[in-house]
């Protein structure tokens, strides 16, 4: 037998380096002029090079059942990308809204929500970026969305009061104001009923001022009550009220909410088209 060639030459000689027709192995036939043995010095380097093999033949029998499996585990692995991925958007929306960016943070929030249905009628901010991107029906409806799931909150009344307002006029968005229950944040209801055409500006701030609250709880009293007097007047076509109320809101009356970032990109926006006239 020859010698088995170096290890130079074991990629340009593997047949010979892992085959014999050599008859003193035992079970060759002699007769068959292509009957090969794998040489029992090569079995470990045969084994390593004809495992893929074996593997490819065994992945080739896949069951249906096996299939389906994997199929499923595939589309988990795909709703969580997306759910996560839904996040991201959601977030950034929030982040492009605060910067003033409100088609952007439509963009965004519509992404959100096609990603993860379950978010519509939990998306509030996304209405209120509906409201300034000046497509009001498709903020009605978010509203109306959102009522769904939370019937107690006078915000939510008085932004699709505003939507309703650009559409068809205060006197429609009055007449057709949400039902709320019972939202006890002070001066909630009174704003509520300010926006029903049942009471007057002066009535929110006397609520708002009432009962001697502490600073902290009197400043977050006046920041909703400026903000949502000067949408008020802003919607019956009062300009300089408006302005009045939710300049004060935003600069003089900071709160740690995402509605303090809605009275700031209001306030820019009015002084925006202060400096082009």
């Amino acid at each position: 037998m020859k010698p088995d060639p170096p290890v130079y030459k074991l990629r340009l000689n593997l047949p010979y380096y892992l085959f014999t027709r050599d008859p003193g192995y035992p079970g060759v036939n002699t007769n068959h002029r292509i009957t090969l043995m794998i040489k029992p010095r090569a079995l470990p380097l045969a084994a390593l090079l004809l495992a893929p093999l074996f593997q490819a033949s065994l992945l080739s029998q896949e069951t249906p059942e096996t299939l389906l499996l994997k199929a499923r585990e595939a589309m988990r692995e795909a709703e969580s990308l997306a759910l996560r991925a839904a996040g991201a958007f959601d977030r950034r929306g929030g982040e492009h809204f605060k910067a003033g960016r409100i088609k952007e943070s439509v963009a965004d929030f519509d992404m959100a929500v096609k990603l993860d249905a379950k978010r519509e009628p939990w998306h509030w901010r996304r209405g209120i970026s509906y409201y300034y991107a000046g497509e009001f029906e498709k903020g009605k409806k978010q509203f109306e969305g959102y009522q769904t799931v939370d019937s107690s909150d006078v915000e939510n009344a008085t932004w699709r009061y505003l939507c309703m307002a650009r559409i068809s006029g205060t006197v429609t968005a009055s007449k057709g104001i949400l039902k709320i229950g019972d939202d006890r944040r002070v001066p909630m209801r009174q704003i509520y009923d300010l926006y029903a055409g049942k009471l007057k500006p002066e009535d929110v701030l006397k609520a708002a001022r009432a009962g001697k609250p502490a600073p902290p709880e009197l400043n977050r009293r006046l920041f909703y009550t400026h903000l949502y007097l000067g949408l008020y007047y802003e919607a019956a076509g009062k300009e300089k009220l408006a302005r009045e109320h939710l300049i004060k809101a935003a600069d003089d009356h900071r709160i740690g909410h995402y509605m303090w970032d809605v009275a700031h990109v209001h306030a820019n926006i009015l002084r925006a088209k202060e400096k082009k006239k």
